[in-house]
């Protein structure tokens, strides 16, 4: 995953242990990393992420939900 930030900020995301999630046919999926927003979006309201060649923009509303778009 890549996160497009203005050059001054650095984005180091701390190393977190693999959480298991189930799959939908109930049987044990990979691996997933839990990350929190907040470490994600560092002050911003929001951040571009760039995923496959596309740029998605993540951002926190008022109410506190997040909004992915492409």
């Amino acid at each position: 995953m890549s996160i497009a930030l203005p050059p001054s900020n650095t984005l180091s995301l701390p190393a977190r242990a693999p959480v298991h999630t189930e799959t939908a046919s109930g049987g044990q999926g990979s691996p997933a990393a839990t990350v929190s927003s907040t470490e994600i979006l560092r002050g911003q309201k929001a951040v571009e992420i760039n995923h496959n060649g596309a740029t998605y923009r993540l951002q926190a509303t008022r109410l506190g939900k997040l909004i992915l778009t492409k």
